[in-house]
């Protein structure tokens, strides 16, 4: 994985989001990560945090990471299962799913969605390749990325997150990009919108492409809600505002 730049001036931030895109294993392509960092920036003035659940290796973290750092206004909380090698399976079809332990609670993965075997040998097997689990290589690129200080990976889900947040916790934008059904999704926005402030943004990945579950989901829990302006599709991102 290439560092961070060394030179003496700043770093474009396009140039960033290429170099990130490049060393960080994902799926999200650069245009929507401008998108994220750009609103990451404009909600500085909130007092609130960001919160994405479905990290992966760390790639739009890292881009929500740098604008935080940059503005100097809150943390990213990166949620996410983060399987380890062992934690795959092969199902009877010959797609991949994986099922974790977290405090004695077995959680399964990419199991309504599950993971056919070409898209697992190109992008998650070479993951492994080089490290024990994916929390190692999220770990990795929040090194490399020098951002220690400003974001925290948490492994379990949104509620589970939720559940241990602190009464005074606020969020000024959330990343939706976990489990892609229905139910999953609706948890999400469940886990995020109890701490989301007036004026603050949810980003949903995937978003009326090719997932029925999370077309429902945010046509039920945002758009009939009554309680979100703004919404504006970015490629495969849809971002909505909480009413202020």
């Amino acid at each position: 994985m290439t560092g961070v730049p060394s030179s003496a001036g700043p770093e474009p931030v396009t140039s960033r989001i290429a170099r990130i895109v490049e060393n960080v294993p994902g799926w999200t392509p650069a245009d929507q990560l401008l998108a994220l960092h750009m609103l990451a920036m404009t909600t500085a003035g909130l007092d609130g945090d960001v919160v994405e659940i479905g990290s992966w290796c760390g790639r739009s973290a890292a881009v929500l990471g740098h604008a935080v750092a940059t503005t100097g206004a809150g943390h990213v909380w990166a949620i996410d299962l983060f399987p380890g090698r062992n934690d795959w399976r092969t199902n009877s079809d010959g797609t991949h799913s994986f099922t974790v332990n977290i405090n004695g609670a077995s959680i399964n993965g990419s199991e309504t969605h599950t993971m056919w075997d070409e898209p697992f040998q190109r992008d998650v097997a070479p993951v492994y390749a080089r490290y024990d689990g994916i929390l190692d290589a999220f770990r990795a690129t929040v090194a490399t990325e020098k951002l220690s200080e400003t974001i925290t990976p948490f492994r379990g889900t949104g509620a589970m997150f939720a559940a241990q947040a602190p009464g005074d916790f606020k969020v000024r934008l959330a990343f939706l990009d976990g489990d892609h059904d229905y139910a999953g999704v609706c948890a999400d926005i469940d886990a995020v919108e109890r701490f989301l402030l007036p004026g603050g943004w949810i980003a949903f990945d995937d978003a009326f492409s090719v997932y029925e579950g999370v077309d429902g989901a945010i046509k039920d829990r945002i758009l009939k809600a009554g309680r979100y302006d703004c919404a504006c599709q970015v490629s495969r991102k849809l971002f909505v505002a909480r009413r202020k």
